[in-house]
């Protein structure tokens, strides 16, 4: 079974569970970004979207991706208004991500003591977090070695 297979049937199973419908535009959607490897934009889902489905048009990409984020299922990529699978549905603390910024390679961390100690001192600045991104740009190990 492929990684993109599992995160699929977790995305269904977390779905279900929640009581949520996890539609077959929202279902091909993750099948995309998780197949993808990086991130990949709004417009190339819509493209790869368009040639299966021909009703589809930016407000139904735009829809599946807000419910796949509110369900944990997709991180946006900021720097790059892009999105990418959560290999970590069921992870329910702060993300950090790596993105290599030769091949587009995304990986993504659970560093919860980094997401915790930045909380807190937010906290005692009277600041309340809503959202946190941290995205580590730079060099994956394959591209790296291939540079050398």
């Amino acid at each position: 079974m492929t990684e993109a297979n599992t995160l699929l049937q977790q995305a269904e199973s977390q779905c279900h569970s929640r009581g949520v419908r996890f539609t077959p535009i929202r279902r091909r959607v993750l099948e995309l970004i998780a197949k993808n490897g990086g991130g990949l934009k709004a417009y190339d889902l819509l493209d790869k979207l368009s040639t299966e489905h021909a009703a589809a048009r930016p407000p139904t990409v735009y829809r599946a991706l807000e419910f796949l984020i509110d369900q944990g299922l997709v991180h946006r990529i900021e720097s790059q208004n892009a999105y990418v699978a959560c290999a970590c549905p069921e992870h329910i603390h702060g993300f950090q991500l790596l993105i290599c910024r030769q091949c587009g390679h995304v990986e993504e961390l659970h560093l919860d003591e980094v997401s915790d100690q930045l909380a807190a001192f937010a906290k005692r600045q009277g600041f309340s977090v809503e959202r946190q991104t941290i995205e580590l740009q730079g060099l994956c190990q394959n591209c790296r070695a291939k540079s050398e």
